[in-house]
């Protein structure tokens, strides 16, 4: 039994921290200029 109630409260919590993150939005800001470096440089 005491594992269907912390079963049920996981549950009850996650969907609210969902529910909350999804409330705020998105944040506002901009993505770096620079470039993400994609390739692995050479080795000597």
């Amino acid at each position: 039994m005491r594992a269907l109630i912390a079963a049920a409260t996981g549950l009850a919590v996650a969907l609210a921290l969902a529910l909350t993150v999804s409330a705020l939005g998105t944040p506002t800001g901009e993505t770096s200029p620079k470039p993400l470096l994609t390739t692995v440089p050479a080795h000597p």
